[in-house]
């Protein structure tokens, strides 16, 4: 651009054939772009392994109890299933030993095949045995549960023993809770011992040289998790052995070695200088453990809970502890105390007595009325005219009942029945007249009450200000006719326009108010609280915020010269 840009259009043309070519060359290498990007993602879910870190390898059989020792040892969650091949990929936890930090790797089972029919997830073990300086832990099942006998798994180890070169080696025996391994047969126990005499020899350079026995061959259970720890603690102190014996043999060390002077003080002479501690002090010991010796040790209610039954059968007792004048109150009877009033003093201590009389009296007046039945039972009978009557009582009684049910349920529901559709005169004054009368009741108050509290009948709709008044003399007819159009347009209007609106505070029935004044201070009361909320209202639909549309600093003065900066 600074050799071809001599002019803006120049400039800008250039820059578009810059972005053109720029697009050409990303949309050709779009694919690799692509390519890369799955690469990074796979890359991303890879563990992070640290390959130059203290580490432990953890191989085997697949369903030999890899996974369950790693999430013994370590923090890690690894999927533990009872079929083979659950882990597919490395998963890496960490643990610590001697305050070092250790790297823990367990990897998929591997088959006993050729190195070209194995698959993908066999080849992450062999590349990681193969990789990493670490600590081997070849994981042996002695119960045969992972469906592969001794044989078959030191047939494994023999053929993948080039891969432990230069690598420490524990042959870990799992799963001695199902089998242990005194209880296998000879010739597995002969399998054992010769992977063990193989692990025994550890390579350190281009010669070997063989190492003792103690930490190659351990046994373990992760299901009891009885050998776990011991089988890390082996790992660990021969990896750490091993690192300190490859650091020792190089070159780097000689030269930090003759920067070091080891002194070691020699005895002057043969004259012996034990400890001396004062007379003093030695008494003061002496005193101090005869007095812990002496010292009766404090019962807790603990130990006084076990001495008296346990828990459920020893009940505390918390009075020992109360602070009082004197330690004889402690025992005393403490009133209780109800609606500040002393419960004791309701409390009658003759209760018991006065039951037992009360009892019998009762007993006594339900003979006395068991023999009153008797009696009535016993009395005349009655005559059938004297039966009818009882009938019809009763059944008035019972119909007035269910009557009075009726307009008890129904009474504030139940609509006026207006005359027009009571065809059969059912509610009428005369009829009830009739009811009371035959009950034997006067039926004058009821039949005035009725009519004072029924309703009017209604005037018909007139003209208002037009009755028997007008006047129809021919020399006022003019006169009236207009009078009569006024009024039937006053009419028309006051139908057509909108009914009285009620005020505010109005008092309707049926909203709970007392009175006009206490429906104003409610109102009030409403509006005060509705003002919190709209100060905190914000922008939107259902919203009571009123912006400012015009700012008064920005809408107000003149605009002079000069003084257009702000609009």
């Amino acid at each position: 651009m600074l050799k071809y840009g001599d002019s803006l259009y120049r400039c800008k043309s250039l820059k578009i054939a810059a972005l053109g070519r720029m697009c050409t060359v990303i949309k050709r290498i779009t694919p690799s772009l692509a390519y890369l990007e799955q690469i990074r993602q796979h890359m991303a879910r890879l563990p992070s392994i640290d390959p130059n870190t203290r580490t432990l390898l953890i191989c085997g059989y697949p369903n030999v109890g890899k996974s369950s020792f790693i999430n013994k040892i370590t923090r890690a969650d690894v999927d533990v299933q009872p079929y083979a091949f659950t882990t597919k990929s490395l998963f890496v936890g960490h643990t610590d030993y001697k305050y070092l930090r250790y790297q823990v790797i367990d990897t998929p089972g591997i088959l006993d095949r050729p190195f070209e029919d194995r698959n993908i997830i066999e080849m992450c073990s062999i590349t990681a045995l193969a990789h990493l300086r670490a600590a081997v832990l070849f994981f042996l099942d002695i119960s045969g549960s992972c469906g592969y006998s001794i044989e078959q798994q030191s047939a494994l180890f023999h053929s993948i023993k080039s891969l432990f070169m230069n690598k420490p080696l524990v042959i870990v025996c799992n799963k001695t809770d199902l089998q242990p391994l005194d209880g296998i047969s000879e010739e597995d126990k002969k399998l054992v011992m010769q992977m063990k005499e193989e692990a025994m020899k550890t390579v350190i350079g281009q010669g070997g040289e063989a190492t003792d026995d103690q930490g190659v061959l351990l046994t373990m259970s992760a299901l009891t998790e009885e050998g776990v720890i011991s089988v890390k603690n082996a790992a660990c102190e021969r990896l750490l052995n091993q690192r300190v014996e490859v650091k020792m043999k190089s070159k780097k060390l000689n030269d930090c070695l003759n920067r070091f002077h080891v002194a070691m003080p020699k005895p002057c002479d043969q004259k012996e200088r034990p400890v001396c501690i004062p007379q003093a002090v030695l008494e003061a010991r002496a005193k101090k453990a005869v007095e812990v010796a002496e010292k009766e040790k404090k019962k807790l209610e603990r130990d006084l809970e076990n001495e008296n039954g346990g828990a459920g059968v020893y009940s505390a007792k918390l009075s020992k502890h109360y602070i009082l004048a004197d330690d004889s109150w402690k025992d005393d009877v403490m009133p209780e105390i109800l609606d500040g009033h002393n419960v004791f003093d309701f409390i009658d201590p003759d209760i018991l007595q006065r039951l037992e009389e009360l009892e019998k009296e009762e007993g006594l007046r339900q003979e006395q009325g068991d023999e009153g039945v008797l009696e009535m039972e016993g009395g005349p009978e009655l005559t059938s005219e004297e039966k009818a009557t009882l009938a019809e009582i009763r059944k008035r009684k019972s119909l007035l009942i269910q009557q009075h049910r009726i307009k008890k349920s129904t009474a504030e529901s139940r609509p006026t029945v207006p005359r027009k559709f009571d065809k059969d005169k059912k509610y009428t004054s005369e009829r009830m007249g009739r009811q009371l009368s035959g009950l034997g009741l006067d039926p004058t108050l009821a039949v005035k009450r009725a009519r004072s509290k029924s309703r009017g009948r209604k005037r018909e709709r007139s003209l208002s200000g037009m009755g028997d008044s007008m006047d129809v003399d021919g020399d006022e007819e003019t006169p009236n006719k207009k009078k009569l159009k006024l009024m039937l347009s006053r009419s028309r209007s006051r139908s057509r326009s909108r009914s009285k609106s009620r005020l505010p505070n109005e008092l309707v029935p049926g909203e709970g108010f007392k009175d006009t004044a206490q429906k104003s201070k409610a109102i009030d009361l409403a509006k005060n609280s509705f003002k919190v909320r709209n100060k905190a209202a914000c922008k939107g639909e259902g919203d009571r915020t009123i912006p400012n549309l015009k700012p008064k600093h920005l809408f107000s003065g003149k605009r002079s010269n000069g003084k257009t900066q702000r609009r």
